[in-house]
């Protein structure tokens, strides 16, 4: 089953794909090609799918596996629409970023969109799993979440979708902390999972619930194992641009764009993406750090 996804213009598939790093982390997959992105979606239902996104003039072109009941396709539109940001308005950045050379490649390359997992449960997870580890560290735990809980395609069962809230929520912390390696991270992706299960948070309603900024910021560090680095990456997935994700990279970045290499603290990260207001976090993001 073949569809066109209109997009928001400018869009570019590539540029979402490669926002950041989660094109790596099933069950998404990116061919040695690099011609397309997949993901593997259990659907309300349960019926399981592999989506196959590829680039297209004005938008993206989809491919779903599975011949689908109406309101099957209905769930797989949204997520797709949600996962490629399709619709995300990016003029008002563009419009102040386009005379400051840092950032003349943006609109030309239609950065700034940044590529979603299908639900906000999936994303806040990952996110919990880049804490306080390597990236290849980020990756075995992921891997070891989909291998052992998520639901399989009928078509090719070594392909599994992310585990749904009420799949982990079923969970013995010891396998998550042992079998999958989450270490300290298990008991807080375990009491996540079982919170939205029993509707205690409601991660999903964010899609269509949009709090100021602030307060959806204290909604999100209320979750344990999200810190004020998560939480920031986490806006930005939500296409919220008010806050910059501030590591040592940041760190060491800033202070040899701005300090000649001196020592620096948050607040001169902050200092010096502040004049981009709530476009901040992308115009971070998105720096060309190699003209410095």
């Amino acid at each position: 089953m073949d569809y066109f996804l209109t997009a928001r213009l400018p869009f570019s598939l590539t540029s979402v794909i490669r926002s950041h790093g989660w094109f790596q982390l099933l069950p998404f997959a990116v061919p040695e090609d690099a011609s397309s992105l997949e993901y593997i979606l259990e659907l309300s239902s349960g019926k399981v799918v592999r989506l196959t996104f590829r680039e297209a003039d004005g938008g993206a072109n989809l491919t779903i596996s599975e011949e689908m009941e109406a309101v099957d396709l209905e769930e797989v539109q949204a997520a797709a629409a949600w996962m490629l940001e399709l619709d995300f308005d990016l003029s008002s950045f563009y419009a102040i970023a386009q005379d400051e050379r840092k950032l003349a490649h943006a609109e030309t390359n239609a950065r700034g969109r940044i590529l979603r997992c299908a639900t906000i449960f999936e994303d806040v997870v990952k996110t919990i799993l880049t804490t306080n580890t390597s990236w290849g560290g980020t990756k075995r735990m992921v891997r070891g979440l989909v291998e052992k809980y998520g639901a399989a395609l009928a078509s090719d069962p070594e392909q599994k979708a992310f585990p749904t809230a009420s799949q982990l929520a079923k969970a013995n912390v010891e396998a998550l902390r042992q079998e999958c390696k989450l270490g300290y991270r298990a008991p807080y992706v375990l009491e996540l999972a079982q919170k939205q299960t029993l509707g205690e948070i409601d991660l999903e309603a964010l899609k269509t619930n949009h709090p100021p900024t602030p307060e959806l910021r204290k909604q999100l560090l209320a979750l344990k194992g999200i810190g004020d680095y998560a939480a920031a990456n986490l806006l930005m997935i939500l296409g919220r641009y008010d806050y910059i994700p501030i590591d040592s990279w940041a760190l060491s970045m800033v202070s040899k764009e701005w300090h000649a290499g001196e020592p620096i603290g948050r607040a001169e990260v902050e200092a010096a993406f502040e004049r981009w207001g709530e476009w901040r976090g992308i115009a971070y993001w998105l720096w060309d750090w190699s003209a410095s």
